[in-house]
């Protein structure tokens, strides 16, 4: 991942309502969720949804397959894991042991 494609995630989840979207995408699991579900579990209105939804998709962190009229998005886990990899690059001076945090904590299989 390049610098400007982690700026551009982490601007897209610096936003309150992008990153419940998010969350709610990634527990969702490959499956994802249907635009109007993600409005209804929110509490967000649809013009709004449309925008963050958006976002989201233009910072390649989700994606969005048709369903007739309607859209089913997917968080994207490899886009997920490449931010988490390119904050964590050299994480401990490079110490990829239990002593280093990040190295030793669990990731989502997904």
């Amino acid at each position: 991942m390049e610098t400007n494609e982690a700026i551009a995630a982490l601007t897209a989840l610096g936003h309150s309502t992008r990153l419940a979207i998010f969350r709610l995408l990634v527990e969702a699991g490959p499956g994802g969720r249907m635009a109007g579900a993600i409005a209804q579990s929110l509490a967000v209105p649809g013009a709004t949804l449309s925008f963050h939804l958006k976002e989201l998709v233009h910072a390649g962190l989700i994606t969005g397959e048709s369903r007739g009229r309607n859209i089913c998005y997917r968080a994207d886990f490899n886009a997920m894991s490449e931010l988490v990899s390119y904050l964590t690059h050299n994480c401990c001076a490079g110490a990829m042991d239990d002593s280093c945090p990040p190295a030793s904590a669990t990731t989502c299989g997904c």
